[in-house]
């Protein structure tokens, strides 16, 4: 589950974001105008450590990019060059936002999801009662079947291909849809695959993939 608190963040997610989407090779038409939240998404960190949140942008010219972003209460060590920028929480303090595709929490919740056939996590809502159950306006899902996996990502080598981030790890490649609707490349062989709908979406879009990697 996610847990969600009644906060204000200075600067915000969409001010953090647009400051730094243009700037990347595979943000398409982001610096022609205005970005808007389409959607976004959650995973469960089972530590309760690192908040992982993927946002939906829409552009200006209707493109919508996919960006998922992690949050820590910490630096994370080696990935100055992932770092979006901090924001500061009215609750939890200062936290670290990170390009999702740099941070191996993200990396393993993405690989856990798609392959065991899961869902994006059930968000709870802190209030001085209690928690709240908020339905999710963006629903995703994996296509996978097994109960279980038993890969452990520690880390994972990024390559952005074209409106593609690839991901290596535990002998996967990972393939990250920056632009939602684009068809893949060709080739290759996907174990399962994640895909979702949100406000304005009804079909099921392609998000990500999994294959393995060709022996060497």
């Amino acid at each position: 589950m996610a847990i969600l608190h009644r906060a204000t963040l200075q600067p915000t997610k969409l001010e953090i974001l647009a400051a730094w989407v243009p700037s990347q090779n595979w943000a398409a038409d982001a610096a022609t105008g205005p970005l808007s939240i389409a959607g976004s998404y959650r995973f469960d960190d089972p530590a309760g450590e690192v908040g992982i949140e993927t946002m939906l942008l829409a552009t200006a010219a209707g493109t919508v990019l996919q960006v998922p972003l992690t949050y820590r209460a910490q630096p994370l060590a080696g990935a100055q060059s992932a770092l979006l920028g901090t924001t500061e929480h009215s609750v939890l303090g200062r936290r670290w936002v990170y390009d999702g595709c740099a941070d191996p929490v993200y990396v393993q919740a993405l690989v856990t999801v798609v392959l065991t056939g899961g869902a994006q996590a059930e968000l709870r809502v802190m209030t001085e009662d209690g928690y709240e159950i908020r339905e999710p306006q963006t629903v995703v899902r994996g296509s996978g079947s097994s109960a279980r996996h038993d890969r452990d990502i520690v880390s994972a080598r990024r390559v952005d291909e074209g409106t593609s981030t690839l991901l290596y790890a535990d002998g996967l490649a990972i393939r990250l849809l920056r632009t939602i609707g684009e068809a893949p490349p060709a080739g290759g062989s996907a174990i399962a695959v994640l895909t979702g709908t949100w406000p304005g979406r009804d079909s099921p879009a392609l998000l990500a993939s999994v294959q393995p990697l060709p022996p060497s």
